[in-house]
């Protein structure tokens, strides 16, 4: 982990713990606690993505997995929460494997259309056989770790996101370890890669993984969260909505993942005063980023500091 990451940690954990002092305000602290969630599918899809060169259009069906999974066991079968969610991130890794498998036949917009389909199914499920149906049910019981309930919003902000901290630790050490080198030499040439006597198959299953358990972790902190859970939470457009995430942040960057998941979770909140020209708003400028920020904010940000420094 170079100095550069080094330092964003200790800036991205200082602004973590001074926020909820420094801002009083509990919505702005629920928004937090909703940003920090969809950084954790973000930072697991930019690794996927951008690191590895595998394209989902289905993470939102582990998002599912994890919050569903979670719920059912820790309200219907009296499991601790810690324990549901331990098992809900099993449940996903099967899941993960099971979508791997055949997948790893298919690449770019075949692949696309192979996850955009495994996620449909996921979402028929829980719509058709998740627990209320269409309507879905509630009554969830709070986070609660080491005999510690998770009430305020002010201790679920710091717990997400020091879940996030460790996540991005992780994932740091990850890209900049061999595994993280044969991940980007895959993206850049598979036939290179396995001429360099690299196993892809087991390599394109292991970040299949990884990316779900880092959407179904996400998945349960909110459905704990929440208390309340149903199949419109899960579909299609939350896939986009996760996508969207990476590539304005920067899919070649890591740090991408949690800048698009600030932006795409404030964007629409900043956007509701414009009342019914929200959404057209909140599209133009979605499109303006595509257009003229195609690299992402993150990789465009770090290229223009290094222009300025070099000056």
């Amino acid at each position: 982990m170079g100095k550069g990451n080094i330092l964003s940690l200790l800036i991205l954990t200082l602004l973590i713990i001074i926020f909820p002092i420094v801002i009083k305000d509990t919505y702005l602290h629920t928004i937090g606690i909703f940003a920090g969630i969809n950084a954790l599918v973000a930072i697991g899809l930019t690794i996927l993505m951008g690191y590895a060169g595998q394209i989902s259009l289905g993470q939102a069906a582990f998002y599912g997995i994890g919050a569903y999974i979670s719920a059912i066991l820790s309200l219907h079968f009296g499991l601790p929460v810690i324990l549901s969610i331990f098992l809900a991130l099993l449940v996903a890794s099967t899941a993960a494997i099971i979508l791997a498998i055949p997948a790893l036949r298919f690449k770019g917009h075949y692949l696309a259309v192979a996850t955009l389909g495994f996620g449909e199914i996921i979402h028929i499920m829980l719509h058709e056989w998740g627990p209320g149906g269409p309507s879905g049910f509630g009554d969830i019981p709070k986070m609660n770790l080491f005999g510690f309930t998770f009430t305020s919003t002010n201790d679920y902000f710091y717990l997400v996101w020091i879940c996030v901290v460790v996540i991005m630790i992780f994932s740091l050490n990850l890209i900049n370890s061999m595994t993280g080198k044969a991940l980007q030499a895959m993206h850049g040439s598979e036939i290179a890669t396995q001429t360099a006597g690299i196993n892809l198959t087991k390599l394109k299953i292991k970040v299949f993984i990884l990316s779900s358990i880092y959407a179904s972790l996400a998945g349960a902190m909110y459905a704990h969260y929440v208390t309340f859970l149903s199949p419109s939470s899960f579909s299609l457009f939350h896939s986009v909505f996760f996508l969207m995430m990476v590539i304005i942040g920067g899919i070649s960057n890591i740090w991408g993942g949690i800048v698009g998941a600030l932006i795409i979770t404030i964007l629409p909140e900043v956007l509701r005063g414009f009342k019914e020209f929200d959404i057209l708003l909140y599209g133009l400028i979605l499109t303006l980023f595509l257009l003229f920020m195609r690299k992402g904010l993150v990789p465009m940000t770090i290229a223009t500091y290094k222009r300025w420094i070099h000056r």
